[in-house]
């Protein structure tokens, strides 16, 4: 975690310098790598010396301010917590403090958790009481120095340019000790809230040791996790399934009692319920009590069970992190670390806005194998598509050997999700030159239907076909046509187009455009149909039937399939000092089995290349003539 420290009487100081803007921003860029934007400092400029001030008309001048103080395991900053000394208890006490310069604001279409303030651009806010009862409760779950002191975290919103007028509506909701509200109009009540929060003693050694915590999630927030994901009914385990469960458990538990670490390694295809495994763990560590975190190197996939796993609880997505959430965390940190989607380890977690003094080079699947007593990683080799993935079973049992430490195998082959057809996702890998002696006819089986269309526009219908039979149903595509931004009428462009067909991808963002899903959300949304979908959507999840739309940078010739580098528009493959030519033919071809996975029930293919088409047709086309007979 990592902060600006003043005292409030230091804040006064350096404001009547002149000079405090300045010294956030460099300690921001420092620590973050993060740019700040000229209305940050401005907002800085007018909001925190106010503040202070009121901190010094309180006697309160020793109290200690932390400043952008970045939220465990995440990039998230809250604008001051004032660290001090309760009057009451002389245990440590801390407020965390929204600061807001609106003078006005309104229910946004009479939704009281959404408003629209005076001043501000981009469409409504979320009410800041909730925002700062949200900061709260994450410090309070992933900060072991407050485990059990719940009690000594509070939360207001400073609206110090406002009367109560002017912000009534932001009063609607229930305010609690996480969410209290106070307008300059109440600086007398706010003053008196401070005092009996703070005493005037130095808030230094309070602000130390919520720094130096460890950062682990709390009991209450795993018991809400139990209550959640271990009961429900779509989480049954089987064969494998429940082995690579028991597994895991058992090596937490040595791991546990010998004081030691121990690596779990769970291997599987597309559908054989590695995220099924992934979340049954988390409910059932919660449950005992271990401290668990759920990671994921996607967005849309994180995003999604942040969603729908966590749709109970708003706390329970913060247990949802990020493969690059643990540059800086301390080792042993977890009992658990369950890496789902493995696969999509990167080489490290550095990007451009990592600082300078983090780029240590550190390999990511180190970072992720420190962080826990026992790591879990769940991955399909098949499914690394882009440049700079390393996830494979090779680098992690690498990683381990450095390290001296054993790892478990787990092989999930035989349990598919495919509608059972192991043969559907043996074939897909013949055809694609993934394992030796394909291309190979499709045999047929009578639990998983594979067909090839004539044009996009019969694939479409078949697949509108089975949405009205009552499946779900998605349309995905190589990477073969440009991306464009919305139109400025909040449409999506048509990019993928073909002869007289054309629709547009998925949208860019998680914000939903004119009336489709956000992207993180494609796959899952029922809005979703209409859209092709891309590797970087359709990646980590399934849906009924799967609509693939094999572009041109994947054509057959002399009976094998071969790949057309000129024909690829994903920006990712461009530089061929990135990405060689050998590289860039195993990312396509594991992005084709990807998206000619998804499915659970059938799969329709489309070739743009007619001899691509009448290559696929032929193969599939002896398992009509065996079925017919």
């Amino acid at each position: 975690m990592s902060a600006f420290r003043v005292s409030a009487e230091g804040l006064a100081a350096l404001a009547l310098e002149g000079t405090l803007a300045v010294r956030i921003s460099e300690h921001v860029r420092y620590t973050t790598g993060a740019r700040v934007s000229d209305a940050e400092m401005r907002s800085w400029d007018r909001s925190l010396p106010i503040l202070a001030r009121d901190l010094v008309d309180a006697d309160l001048g020793a109290v200690e301010m932390l400043i952008e103080h970045r939220l465990p395991l995440t990039s998230k900053r809250v604008d001051v917590i004032l660290a001090g000394t309760d009057p009451r208890t002389g245990d440590d006490s801390y407020v965390v403090v929204e600061l807001k310069q609106w003078s006005s604001a309104e229910a946004w279409e009479d939704d009281d958790q959404l408003v629209l303030a005076e001043g501000t651009r981009g469409g409504p806010r979320l009410n800041p009481a909730i925002q700062v009862r949200g900061y709260c409760e994450h410090l309070i779950d992933f900060t072991a120095s407050l485990n059990g002191q719940e009690g000594a975290v509070k939360g207001v919103v400073y609206l110090h340019n406002a009367t109560d007028h002017g912000v009534q509506a932001l009063f609607s909701l229930r305010q609690d000790e996480h969410s209290r509200m106070f307008t300059a109009q109440r600086r007398s009540e706010f003053l008196e809230y401070l005092r009996q929060h703070l005493d005037p003693s130095p808030g230094a050694p309070a602000a130390d040791r919520l720094m130096a915590s460890a950062i682990r999630p709390s009991r209450q927030l795993l018991a809400v996790a139990a209550d959640e994901i271990k009961n429900r009914e779509q989480f049954t385990l089987l064969s494998e399934q429940r082995l690579a469960y028991e597994l895991v458990l058992h090596a937490v538990e040595r791991a546990h009692r010998q004081d030691g670490k121990r690596v779990v390694v769970v291997r599987g295809g597309p559908g054989s319920g590695k995220s099924v495994i992934a979340l049954s763990l988390l409910g059932e560590l919660s449950r005992q009590g271990r401290t668990v975190i759920h990671a994921t190197g996607s967005k849309s996939f994180t995003e999604t069970l942040r969603r729908y796993a966590g749709k109970g609880s708003t706390r329970l997505k913060n247990l949802f992190k990020y493969f690059n959430s643990f540059m800086s965390i301390e080792p042993n940190s977890f009992d658990v670390l369950i890496a789902d989607e493995a696969h999509r380890i990167r080489e490290t977690s550095a990007n451009r806005f990592t600082r300078a003094a983090e780029r240590t080079g550190r390999p990511q699947v180190d970072e992720l194998i420190s962080v826990a007593r026992v790591p879990v990683f769940l991955l399909d080799e098949h499914q690394v598509v882009k440049p700079g993935e390393i996830g494979s079973v090779e680098a992690i049992y690498e990683a381990a050997r450095r390290r001296n430490l054993e790892v478990h195998p787990v092989d999930l082959e035989g349990q598919f999700r495919c509608g059972g057809s192991a043969s559907y996702e043996r074939w897909v890998r013949y055809l694609l030159g993934l394992d030796p002696g394909g291309p190979v006819a499709w045999e047929g089986d009578d639990r998983f239907e594979v067909q090839v269309a004539d044009s996009p526009m019969e694939l479409e219908a078949i697949l509108a076909g089975k949405l009205d039979e009552g499946f779900s149903a998605r349309m995905s595509a190589g990477f073969c046509w440009p991306w464009s931004d919305p139109r400025d009428d909040g449409t999506l462009v048509a990019d993928v187009q073909i002869d007289d067909w054309a629709r547009p991808w998925n949208a860019k963002s998680d914000r939903s455009v004119g009336g489709a899903p956000g992207r993180s959300y494609w796959a899952t949304d029922p809005a979703g149909f209409g859209q092709v979908g891309c590797i970087y959507t359709a990646q980590g999840f399934e849906y009924d039937w799967s609509g693939v739309i094999i572009g041109p940078d994947l054509i057959a010739r002399d009976g094998r399939l071969r790949t057309n580098r000129s024909a690829n528009r994903d920006p990712s493959f461009r530089s061929r000092n990135a990405v060689s030519d050998e590289d860039f033919d195993r990312l396509v071809r594991h992005i084709y089995k990807v998206l000619l996975t998804r499915g659970m029930v059938g799969t329709v293919l489309y070739a743009t290349d007619p001899e691509t088409r009448e290559f696929l047709a032929g193969l599939i086309e002896q398992a009509r003539v065996r079925t017919s007979a």
